[in-house]
């Protein structure tokens, strides 16, 4: 695999990550900490996802991957429905902001980088140069998890983004999951 298929393979995975970034950027209570802490885990869990898949192999490929997909897809539903749930309350507290989100988040967008360590990465040989590539999925997870911190902030600055921002991430992150399941 060459470094432009690593790019592409990189930026294909970690658009999970940007959307549900994008979600979190999106809600007001979100602070700059919770947010690199979000971009954090999202990085860390795509580097070891990957890094698993890749020492995994294709052994595990015909019997794992379908499933990831769809645990992936519940569980960002589910945050999903929690983000609107949160805005129908409106209680002043966010669940998805709870300190256990950067946890069940970091895996939930990351599941899709056991198949593709299992898929792309499984036939390097040297444990240096799969270290290197998974490091370098982590690192592009992180920085489009930055970009879509940045683009949030100024799409809640339109009124009605910002108003009804928990239900736009909510509908959105629903979708989200509902692709991963069934497509």
């Amino acid at each position: 695999m060459g470094l432009g298929d690593l790019l592409l393979v990189a930026l294909a995975v970690s658009l999970d990550a940007f959307g549900v970034a994008l979600c979190i950027g999106l809600n007001d209570k979100a602070t700059k900490v919770q947010k690199l802490l979000f971009g954090i885990s999202f990085g860390f869990f795509q580097f070891l996802f990957s890094l698993l898949g890749g020492f995994g192999g294709k052994f595990f490929t015909e019997k794992v991957a379908s499933v990831p997909s769809v645990i992936g897809g519940i569980i960002i539903a589910i945050v999903g429905i929690m983000m609107i749930k949160e805005g129908l309350e409106n209680k002043g507290e966010c669940p998805i902001l709870h300190p256990k989100m950067y946890l069940v988040l970091g895996i939930s967008v990351s599941i899709d980088a056991i198949v593709v360590g299992f898929i792309t990465l499984s036939n390097i040989t040297a444990v240096y140069t799969l270290i290197s590539y998974t490091l370098l999925i982590g690192a592009i997870t992180l920085v489009m998890c930055i970009i879509a911190f940045i683009i949030s902030r100024y799409l809640s600055k339109i009124e009605v983004v910002g108003k009804y921002a928990d239900y736009i991430g909510g509908v959105i992150l629903i979708l989200f999951g509902l692709k991963m399941i069934f497509f």
